[in-house]
């Protein structure tokens, strides 16, 4: 099973007000587990950007003029994600984004069935509790200390440890992976595996006084008592 984390940064909160995406990270899983391939771009958002959206991850004019175009990158980009999975913390601000910015361009747009929106993923396991990347983080022991601003692809590397332990921990289906690619010929006997007795038995832990005294115990439980025939 192939899944891209997905992560974005743009210049505001609405495409439809003129905001643009300025930054995409992404990371592929492959059953659960990274594959080391990433996606990664700086995109010139044709505009200036907004004070408080530069507090929130520091990329600057300056520094963005210098980016290809979303229309530069945007196939690159479809050809990465093709039908993968898009795991993505608050999906619907991303794909809004992504598909305003497809749109414009007369590009396929990714459907909303495709996302898989983590912050959703949270707030159903820990309902009541917080459930931004930070919070998971510190809630996950994940090491997050290299975010002091947001950054698409550090985000997207961080947010694939979150989901994995959202789903269940790390490697949640090792065993099944393992199972399906140790060959058809395997499937059967493994499927039917069960454990056998040992040739030698482990010797006791108990002492010689150990089991006189729990001997003297039952033998003070009466006739009756239930241990009586267990000894």
């Amino acid at each position: 099973m192939r899944e891209i984390v997905l992560d974005t940064e743009t210049t505001g909160f609405e495409p439809e007000n003129g905001d643009r995406v300025v930054e995409i990270g992404a990371v592929e899983l492959a059953n659960h587990m990274p594959t080391g391939r990433t996606f990664h771009k700086y995109i010139n958002p044709e505009r200036s950007m907004p004070q408080d959206a530069f507090e929130v991850h520091g990329l600057g004019d300056d520094f963005l003029r210098g980016q290809p175009l979303f229309r530069d990158v945007a196939q690159e980009f479809l050809e990465f994600v093709q039908d993968a999975k898009l795991v993505i913390h608050n999906a619907a601000f991303d794909m809004k984004f992504l598909n305003a910015e497809l749109g414009w361009l007369k590009m396929p747009l990714l459907p909303w069935e495709q996302a898989v929106d983590t912050l959703a993923l949270a707030r159903r396991k820990f309902p009541g509790s917080p459930a931004s990347l930070d919070a998971l983080c510190r809630r996950f022991a994940i090491d997050n200390s290299t975010r002091t601003l947001h950054g698409a692809l550090l985000d997207s590397e961080i947010l694939a440890e979150v989901y994995l332990e959202l789903i269940g921990g790390r490697q949640p289906d090792f065993a099944l992976s393992a199972m399906h690619h140790s060959g058809d010929n395997k499937k059967g006997a493994e499927a039917d595996w069960r454990p056998h007795p040992r040739p030698v038995p482990l010797p006791s832990r108990l002492t010689e006084a150990e089991a006189a005294a729990h001997a003297d115990f039952v033998a003070g439980m009466g006739d009756d008592a239930l241990w009586k025939g267990l000894t």
